[in-house]
């Protein structure tokens, strides 16, 4: 029996001290732990400017929302716009979209990459479409280069869900900050832990003034003096104190979260590197094997988790290998949503088409399954994988 979990804990004294630290300010909502974090992010991923939120899921609603309220025309979206995203993807990439009256517009993924199938989204476009919500999959990095290229000369941008795939790069470029915007999640099990959070960057100034008041209530006492929101704040910060200008929310992270994100960020190039180093044992186990394909690098992936997907051929079925892993103590999960357009339920309430066939998605669906990557060592854990699907 094996003991292969999904993800594990990267805490050490350095994240207690930090807890310890905060509880010792008596500061627990958001104040100078989270703006040294938000330093800190941008600074390691290369961007201008980073604002946490307390997930990667409402990092993704505030990336959506900030476009209703741009004054820049080449970015402002309004209801109706057409969206492309990729069929397969974790369910809060797409409920912004249908949240804001957006028309969803999904696309079949690459069955070797499991990002989008960058023909089909070339197929795709037309003069109704504003922008592509591209998702880097299970650590996988999009071809950004070709999907330019696509996008050349043609009034449309590219926003990132990078949620899964913190520490990627593409010629030395983080992914999260190909697009206009990019979103990361520091989630328990994703490549940094921050309990709960995620961050928005970008390089735009107003977009990024906008996501500050949209963070907190859309009200300008977040933003400095000088901002293109409200223009120049009074010094009066009685006046200024509840003063709204945008229909915001409240999805501030906590100050513990900043803290801990802090040491969490010393850590990451080392966890990426560990990731990587049982991803080339991985790929050396089953890039041959005879009945399961598995993820194909683009980039430099950060490896999320490791997809088994099974071949045609294969002398077993999804259920039977989920019973098989799960019996041997080695936890596996479906490919994010699979397929989401089997969610016919909640598809209710989207506005939105598909382009052309799912075959990849769809079989995916059906086929495919991920197991955990870890930031420390797991070669045991991974030979053992390999000796139980040895046919």
């Amino acid at each position: 029996m094996t003991n292969y979990a999904l993800a594990s804990s990267t805490w050490d004294e350095n994240e207690y001290s930090a807890i310890q630290r905060v509880i010792d300010s008596d500061m627990f909502t958001m104040g100078k732990e989270v703006a040294q974090y938000e330093k800190d992010f941008a600074e390691f991923f290369g961007s201008k400017y980073a604002l946490m939120v307390n997930s990667g899921s409402t990092a993704n609603l505030l990336m959506i929302a900030a476009l209703f309220f741009t004054k820049n025309e080449s970015l402002k979206l309004k209801r109706g716009d057409e969206v492309i995203v990729p069929a397969v993807s974790w369910s809060t990439t797409y409920f912004p979209l249908q949240q804001y009256g957006l028309k969803v517009k999904f696309v079949d993924i690459d069955r070797q990459t499991l990002n989008m199938d960058l023909d089909k989204l070339e197929a795709a476009i037309t003069d109704k479409t504003r922008a592509i919500l591209s998702v880097n999959l299970l650590g996988n990095p999009n071809d950004y280069i070709r999907m330019n290229e696509i996008i050349a000369e043609r009034n449309i941008f590219i926003l990132e869900d990078n949620c899964e795939s913190m520490g990627a790069t593409i010629d030395g470029k983080q992914a999260g900050t190909f697009g206009k915007m990019g979103t990361y999640s520091s989630f328990f099990s994703h490549h940094i832990a921050t309990m709960e959070g995620g961050c928005v960057v970008t390089d735009d100034e107003e977009l990024y003034h906008i996501l500050l008041c949209i963070r907190a209530h859309g009200w300008t006492r977040n933003l400095p003096k000088f901002n293109k929101v409200s223009g120049e704040k009074s010094d009066d910060a009685f006046e200024e104190s509840f003063k709204f200008m945008l229909p915001g929310y409240n999805v501030r992270p906590l100050e513990m979260s900043g803290a801990i994100g802090i040491e969490q960020l010393k850590k990451l190039p080392s966890f990426i590197e560990t990731r990587r180093q049982n991803a080339k044992l991985f790929q050396s186990l089953f890039s041959n094997h005879s009945f399961l394909n598995i993820q194909q690098e683009t980039g430099n992936s950060s490896w999320f988790g490791f997809s088994l997907i099974i071949k045609e051929n294969a002398p077993y079925n999804r259920a039977e290998l989920v019973k098989l892993l799960t019996k041997n103590g080695i936890e596996c999960r479906p490919i994010v949503t699979g397929n989401f357009l089997k969610n016919t339920e909640v598809l209710e309430y989207f506005d939105y088409e598909v382009s052309g066939t799912l075959e990849a998605a769809e079989y995916l669906d059906k086929h495919g399954l991920f197991v955990g990557n870890h930031q420390n060592d797991i070669e045991k854990e991974i030979i053992a994988l390999s000796k139980l699907l040895i046919v």
